[in-house]
């Protein structure tokens, strides 16, 4: 078995709230980040919204284009 359909099966046996909880994780492990990486605060918003935003294209190319 390989280490994507294993993923695959694990992901799908997850919830609407635990999705959730994963993203208040990233939340919480990224102002951790930031409190130890005060650097990480002054980079302009931008680059922030730039990385989001190229994060998620991946994610509406499956959900509107991918059947």
């Amino acid at each position: 078995m390989s280490l994507f359909k294993w993923a695959n099966d694990k992901v799908k046996k997850l919830t609407f709230i635990d999705i959730k909880l994963v993203a208040l994780t990233g939340i919480c492990i990224g102002l951790i980040l930031a409190i130890l990486i005060p650097a990480i605060i002054n980079i302009s918003v931008w680059w922030y919204a730039i990385i989001g935003l190229l994060c998620l294209i991946r994610i509406y190319y499956i959900i509107l284009f991918k059947k």
